[in-house]
């Protein structure tokens, strides 16, 4: 047994102090090998104490904008955008990534090119500091309006809310704490001229300004610009908005792909629907056939539920018993409210499995076509004279007697009768 040999660095004067058996060693009879394990040992500690110092430094930079020179992109694949390595600007000895996952889509980055991205998330490896970049969060297009505009960077203006879909189009709620400046306006700019430098650093990503309201109702009606918005029913209970139009302003205020109507979900935290005043009612008659089905079920509880926005089987699964014991005036105690809760969940489950297998049959029959299709051409190609031969295995209709189809459940004049799971009006106590 080789008793350790303790070995301490005066901060003073840097002298190194070798202890033995409670008994100063002189350095020089330590020996080489000894000597080299103790500068590993040394130069190991300094690097876990430097590797914890830059950790510190950027774990509460998260969200912070950052500058930098992309030194070099490893790609998999020839036409990958790879992972960029950036040189962070007054950071020497420190490199962050830039994954592809956080890259703009359509954006492209060559060695030596100056970028701006925020720092995503700081990460331990080893003795290493992993930083990670990102120029698809929302908090880049923060940074750059605290860059660009005066009145953000002095808090004269306050970024409320963002939400974004990186390269294609944001919306950046605001409000303004003068109420001489407009808040809208100094963001834009004369002529645009503020909102045209983030838009290039963006690459070309559309920016709408919506001025913030703290009514929810009023800030909707905002963050759907330039739709017209004819009325707006909040439910709070399901965290739902439902937002009402003309003809017209249908497709305005849903947006290319449903991009309109899914930023300003994003932007105000609630779940919008935006609907026609004869679609909306349309489905109020629709909830209450079907809620007329439910066993135990009073003409108030139903019509509590559609005043708390439940127009399906699913919308009552988000509530509780209890919610729903108190929503029927206490006439329901808590066990029939629970009753009512078992068989709207097994209703929302079979319409939800008739949904997908009438979604499969509607894609397999459109591969069938395809597959006749392309039969036919190279028939056409090799000169035959006969017909193509039909697809094989054409889809089959499935039984109306042995499988539940989605117009069963989901039509538009008749309620779900016949099976009600685990309930039985009849013995129903």
């Amino acid at each position: 047994f080789i008793p350790p040999i303790e070995v301490s660095i005066s901060r003073e004067n840097g002298e190194i102090v070798a202890v033995l058996n409670h008994k100063t060693v002189e350095t020089g009879e330590l020996g080489r090998i000894a000597a080299q394990s103790a500068k590993q040992l040394i130069i190991q500690n300094f690097r876990q104490a430097e590797s914890e110092e830059l950790y510190q430094k950027f774990a509460s930079r998260r969200g912070d904008l950052v500058l930098g020179v992309i030194k070099r992109i490893d790609r998999r694949r020839e036409n990958d955008r790879g992972v960029a390595t950036v040189q962070l600007d007054n950071e020497k000895n420190l490199e962050a990534i830039l994954p592809p996952s956080e890259q703009i889509r359509g954006e492209t980055h060559n060695p030596n090119d100056r970028i701006k991205a925020v720092i995503l998330d700081v990460k331990r490896e080893s003795n290493r500091v992993k930083i990670v970049l990102s120029r698809t969060h929302p908090d880049l297009v923060r940074r750059l309006f605290e860059e660009e505009i005066p009145e953000v960077a002095d808090h004269v203006i306050e970024i409320r809310a963002v939400s974004r879909e990186a390269g294609n189009r944001a919306k950046v709620a605001v409000s303004s704490s003068d109420m001489k400046v407009d808040c809208v306006g100094a963001c834009v700019g004369v002529r645009g001229s503020r909102i045209k430098n983030i838009v290039e650093e963006l690459h070309g990503e559309r920016i709408d300004i919506v001025r913030w309201n703290d009514s929810l109702q009023v800030l909707i009606r905002y963050a759907l610009q330039p739709a017209q918005i004819l009325d707006v029913h909040c439910y709070p209970r399901l965290g739902r908005a439902i937002v009402l139009v003309d003809d017209e302003n249908l497709s305005l205020a849903i947006g290319k792909k449903g991009q309109n109507v899914r930023l300003a979900t994003k932007l105000v935290g609630w779940d919008i629907e935006i609907m026609t005043d004869e679609e909306l009612q349309k489905s109020l008659n629709k909830a209450e056939l079907w809620f007329r089905q439910i066993p135990g079920i009073t003409d108030e509880l139903i019509e509590a539920f559609i005043t708390e926005g439940c127009f399906s089987y699913e919308d009552i699964t988000v509530l509780k018993a209890e919610d729903i014991a108190t929503l029927s005036g206490n006439v329901l105690t808590e066990e029939e409210a629970d009753d009512i809760l078992e068989y709207a969940e097994q209703y929302a489950e079979m319409m939800e499995t008739a949904t997908a297998e009438e979604e499969e049959q509607e894609a397999q029959a459109a591969e069938e076509a395809q597959a006749a299709a392309s039969e036919d051409m190279d028939s056409l190609f090799e000169g035959s004279d006969e017909e193509a031969a039909p697809a094989e295995n054409p889809a089959e209709e499935p039984s109306s007697d042995t499988k539940t189809t989605l117009d069963d459940l989901l039509g538009s004049d008749e309620p779900p009768q016949g099976h009600e799971p685990g309930h039985d009006p009849e013995n129903r106590s």
